[in-house]
């Protein structure tokens, strides 16, 4: 049944994928690690949340409750 359709892996695939599935095993903190999370998980969420506010306040309606 559908013979003949073998694949050529690519090597460079195949790689890429072995690391994803082990990255828990091999990451590393590093201050670049740190910036990242402190930026992209932190600070931004914050910005996001303190603009909506401002724009309640702009608009003159009372603050949205998120939580």
């Amino acid at each position: 049944m559908g013979g003949g359709m073998e694949t050529n892996k690519n090597r460079f695939i195949e790689e890429w994928g072995s690391a994803r599935e082990n990255l828990e095993l091999n990451f590393r903190w590093t201050r670049r690690n740190f910036a990242l999370v402190g930026l992209f998980g932190i600070a931004i969420p914050i910005l996001v949340y303190k603009g909506i506010h401002m724009q309640d306040e702009d608009a003159g309606r009372p603050h949205r409750k998120f939580l």
